[in-house]
């Protein structure tokens, strides 16, 4: 049974939506199968049509935090594994001396991308694997990598429990970027709306 939070209500396809419901989500709840499983749409993040969300989290930098939106795994089951860009320099790489393996071993596990390396508008910025397949995703603008989320990349529970928190993926500063040229959340509603109308 249902019961849901304060908020407006209405039809999402054959899904029902909840508008404003606790911590000032846009909540979602699937009813299309036996199986309830809800999703949540952020209301203080932009939304990509690749199903990314970014959260300007330094204004004066210019700094961007990335990540999924809950609706990858509600579309496609389960992530597996995140694959985050890394340096095409070997060179790059640094050896965290700290790391240590479960025999009290050191590891020589490479870091990710150090910061300063940039990613150009439509290239590869992240690979997302899941049960049912693998999700290739461009980059939405020009940007400087400033910081990964290796966790996630060591871990994709991170991804499927927590997509909006310590699921995400990477930090950036964007050499263009303008919210209003991405998707708030009322206008992701209205696209995801027009995606599963149209795979009735």
């Amino acid at each position: 049974m249902l019961i849901p939070a304060r908020g407006i209500f209405g039809t999402f396809a054959n899904r029902i939506i909840q508008i404003g419901g606790h911590w000032g989500r846009v909540r979602r709840f699937n009813m299309s199968d036996s199986d309830d499983f809800f999703f949540d749409v952020l209301e203080d993040r932009q939304y990509t049509l690749e199903h990314l969300w970014l959260q300007l989290i330094d204004e004066k930098e210019g700094t961007v935090k990335v990540g999924m939106s809950e609706f990858i795994r509600a579309d496609y089951g389960d992530v597996v594994r995140v694959i985050l860009p890394h340096p095409q320099d070997a060179s790059e790489f640094v050896i965290d001396e700290e790391a240590t393996d479960d025999d009290g071993e050191e590891e020589s596990k490479p870091a990710p991308a150090v910061a300063g390396d940039e990613i150009g508008i439509g290239e590869l910025l992240v690979t997302i694997r899941t049960v049912q397949d693998r999700i290739l995703i461009n980059s939405p603008f020009p940007c400087k990598v400033l910081e990964l989320n290796g966790e996630v990349e060591d871990n994709a529970d991170f991804a499927n429990d927590d997509a909006y928190g310590d699921g995400w993926f990477l930090i950036v500063k964007p050499h263009e970027f303008e919210e209003d040229q991405f998707l708030n959340s009322t206008e992701y509603i209205q696209y995801l709306d027009e995606i599963l109308r149209e795979s009735l």
